[in-house]
């Protein structure tokens, strides 16, 4: 959300839940394989992205007409719903989402201790 929030200037409340599910599905296969390279992270992590992307939209633009987004105008668009700048940016932007996903898994799997 504060992505689109910053690049819109407004968003949708499906959009935290599409942007949490796409954060769960990637940080599971990032995890999964953590020797895989980075460009096939974010190639993996876009193609995650777009294509929840897609779902989302033609269930809340095209199905239910909420209209929150429409790429119509973009080129190479599918359906108006994701376009290939935003998977491009998508992909760029599972750079930094590589290393959350370690910071987070590092964090986890670390013993706390709670004894005085």
């Amino acid at each position: 959300m504060a992505i689109e929030l910053i690049w819109r200037q407004r968003t949708h409340w499906t959009m935290a839940l599409t942007g949490g599910v796409c954060f769960l599905i990637i940080y599971k296969i990032y995890t999964r394989f953590p020797y895989m390279s980075l460009p096939l992270k974010c190639i993996i992590g876009s193609l995650v992205i777009s294509a929840l992307e897609l779902i989302v939209g033609c269930i809340v633009n095209i199905r239910l007409g909420w209209g929150v987004w429409d790429y119509s105008n973009m080129p190479f668009n599918l359906l108006g719903q994701v376009c290939l700048m935003y998977s491009v940016l998508w992909g760029l932007f599972c750079i930094p989402i590589s290393g959350l996903c370690r910071l987070i898994n590092g964090l986890s799997n670390k013993k706390i201790n709670l004894s005085v």
